[in-house]
């Protein structure tokens, strides 16, 4: 409960009329991003993804840029697990490549999300897994919207964000 009690403090769980990334409106809103800009939200968070984790066996952690990066990162320094970053798009300068790290034929990856609203984004990063010869050993969210009709695990599901706000709403009566 301190982790919904802090995301409706810093703002990050709004409720009202939105458009999500996916095309789809929502009256609820979780910003993640502005969420993990608080050290205490991130390490909540972390927390909770690496307790999911201890029931996996993996070896390195996946995201895709941005939202995932600092969550994935904390992640990563708390399990000593190394970290992929998937780009959202192939990079042509420099040394290119759409990913920061590699996977080895094989290893089994942990994929990290903030919100999985379709789960488009993260299949993406499942996929992309695979083709660069790794297992995907589990996907992981902050939140899960339960919109994908697909079970991934999570933190937090949308269910408990409409529950939370009831909570407060009646605590405040």
């Amino acid at each position: 409960m301190k982790l919904l009690e802090r995301l409706i403090e810093v703002g990050a769980l709004k409720f009202g009329d939105f458009i999500l990334s996916s095309g789809k409106k929502s009256n609820v809103y979780v910003d993640i991003k502005i969420a993990i800009t608080y050290p205490d939200i991130l390490e909540m968070i972390s927390d909770g993804i690496v307790d999911i984790l201890k029931r996996y066996e993996f070896d390195k952690i996946a995201c895709i840029e941005l939202g995932g990066v600092p969550i994935a990162t904390a992640v990563s320094l708390k399990t000593k697990k190394p970290l992929v970053i998937f780009r959202k798009e192939q990079k042509s300068y420099g040394v290119g490549g759409d990913m920061i790290g590699e996977i080895k034929k094989g290893e089994r990856v942990a994929i990290v999300e903030d919100v999985i609203t379709t789960g488009k984004s993260a299949l993406s990063v499942a996929e992309r897994v695979k083709r660069k010869g790794g297992v995907v050993a589990t996907i992981v969210a902050v939140v899960d919207r339960e919109e994908s009709g697909l079970e991934f695990e999570s933190v937090l599901k949308l269910s408990d964000l409409i529950k939370a706000k009831d909570f407060f709403n009646s605590a405040k009566s």
